[in-house]
């Protein structure tokens, strides 16, 4: 693929992480293969982890191309961005064409990045997973590599205001590869989350403590700190898609 957006989109990240100041921890990075395809499986806890994700290949030298929902590739600004970039469009009511779009990456060799919570964590845990993940590597017969950010949330997520403010440490752990047959999806995919939540737990015990105190919004509970838990981030969940379609009925309605 020509990427002629790609790389200047990189720089301009890359100096925009160096003028905020962030500080950036990074683990197991050589697990990303510097060829041939590759399934990153990130986990989501901020509105910026489609931005940093991508970070977890550089040492490989790969860029990643996110599979991402189709509301930013039908928005007048975002989209020519998002197919500049070649990421993928998800569209929800049309999934196998975005699985073989995602497969036929893969086949090609390139790096596909994949949210498998599908949405971001209001508990900073792993929630369930989605097995598109297990199922898109085992199809192209290539590894899955498990992939944690943290400190991302400190940035912009959900039900807190935004903060750039200077000085953040933003931690990048990358797993061993994984490599599903697609015999067990269920189980790949839970393996998938076991895996995570390990690494997850190794990332939170090396972030600097002096950065998440105990009862700090950005700590999941398990760990002292005052975000939901796991089953108050489901009840959230609930009540903002219901919200959701509240909104939808009304446009629908014209009021």
């Amino acid at each position: 693929m020509r990427d002629l957006t790609y790389p200047p989109i990189v720089v301009a990240a890359t100096t925009a992480f160096r003028l905020l100041g962030l500080r950036f921890q990074m683990q197991g990075t050589e697990h990303v293969p510097r060829t041939g395809g590759a399934v990153l499986a990130v986990n989501h806890i901020s509105y910026v982890d489609f931005v940093v994700g991508g970070f977890a290949a550089r040492p490989s030298k790969r860029l990643v191309r996110f599979m991402s929902k189709r509301e930013l590739f039908d928005h007048r600004f975002t989209g020519p961005l998002m197919r500049s970039l070649h990421h993928i469009k998800v569209d929800r009511e049309d999934g196998v064409a975005s699985y073989r779009e995602g497969v036929r990456y893969l086949e090609m060799g390139e790096v596909v990045g994949i949210f498998p919570e599908a949405t971001i964590s209001r508990s900073f845990e792993i929630k369930e997973l989605k097995t598109g993940a297990v199922r898109l590597a085992a199809e192209a017969g290539v590894p899955l590599v498990p992939v944690i950010l943290w400190g991302t949330q400190r940035l912009m997520t959900k039900d807190h205001q935004r903060d750039f403010s200077r000085g953040k440490t933003i931690g990048i752990t990358v797993g061993a590869p994984l490599h599903p047959s697609g015999a067990d999806p269920a189980g790949d995919t839970q393996r998938l989350r076991s895996t995570m939540r390990s690494l997850l737990d190794s990332a939170i015990r090396a972030y600097p403590d002096d950065e998440q105190p105990p009862g700090c919004w950005w700590l999941p509970a398990s760990y002292g700190g005052s975000a939901p838990t796991p089953q108050e981030a489901a009840r959230l969940d609930r009540a903002e898609k219901l919200e959701r379609a509240r909104r939808r009925a009304r446009s629908r309605r014209g009021g």
